[in-house]
């Protein structure tokens, strides 16, 4: 059995380890907020993990109502990713149904799901991304309508970015999140060459993704009204994490075809430069 700070530590190197661009924002908060939030994320990632494995869809499902089922009682579990949620739960208002809300997310990928249209995408940025935005607002604080609101909508925004930055893995992978709707009003069909990347002779998709990327950049614009509500390494941490994806949707915006052949990053430098400001930023 795990011992409090062994969990701890074993949701420390999860977070280090797999949030590839989000510890470089969570390093910059103090140490009890720090811990709290890798408890979050260790088994937000595990949610996702469930989803993205080579599981069949079936066994898939089946996992992730064993997780559901574990949330239900937190404070008896063995598990390390568990117990460190639990203990920080009992620190701060995390709101536990929130990881509810992801599963519910991640079922719809599993499922397949289609979206007709931007309103239907929504929902599920809502419950892949606006719940992660609240649970980590109930680590920053405070927690009341507006300011989950701004959280809910900065999700939002990086899992428009996410969506961007991935069209290709994604549709290798069998999966397309671009809005049915758009999609032919721009006169796209998504495929790849014989090259393995994107097909897009006519600079149709280029043009869609530019249109994505500018709606994106009003939900950042909606959800960084948070910042002014959190005290200064809170708002370093939320600076920095929507930055690198700031970023990334605008290299995007400026160049849509650099998603046509890879899968686009900030190098380690980059990211931490985009921490350092922030952090900077944050104490004037």
């Amino acid at each position: 059995m795990s011992t409090l700070g062994q969990a701890y530590r074993i949701t420390d190197g999860i977070t280090r380890t797999q949030a590839k661009n989000f510890y470089y924002g969570i390093r910059l908060l103090r140490p009890e907020k720090r811990s709290a939030l890798c408890a979050v994320y260790a088994l937000a990632r595990r949610i996702d993990d469930i989803g993205d494995g080579d599981m069949p869809a079936d066994q898939k499902l089946a996992e992730l109502a064993l997780v559901r089922k574990s949330l239900d009682s937190l404070d008896n579990s063995s598990d390390p990713l568990l117990l460190a949620l639990a203990d920080s739960a009992h620190r701060y208002p995390v709101p536990i149904p929130a990881f509810g809300e992801l599963i519910d997310g991640v079922h719809m990928d599993v499922n397949g799901v289609a979206y007709q249209d931007f309103p239907e995408l929504v929902v599920y940025c809502r419950r892949v991304a606006g719940s992660i935005g609240r649970l980590c607002l109930s680590i920053f604080g405070p927690v009341d309508a507006r300011t989950s609101r701004y959280a809910d909508q900065l999700g939002i925004a990086l899992q428009q970015t996410n969506i961007l930055r991935d069209v290709r893995e994604d549709l290798l992978n069998g999966r397309i999140y671009l809005p049915r709707d758009e999609l032919d009003r721009f006169g796209v069909r998504l495929a790849v060459d014989d090259t393995g990347e994107l097909d897009d002779p006519q600079a149709r998709l280029a043009a869609l993704l530019r249109f994505c990327a500018a709606r994106a950049e009003d939900w950042y614009s909606l959800g960084l009204r948070l910042i002014p509500h959190l005290d200064r390494r809170s708002a370093a941490c939320c600076v920095a994490m929507s930055g690198i994806y700031q970023q990334l949707l605008a290299r995007i915006k400026a160049s849509p075809a650099i998603v046509y052949d890879r899968r686009l990053s900030l190098s380690g430098v980059q990211k931490a430069r985009v921490a350092a400001a922030a952090l900077a930023k944050a104490a004037l």
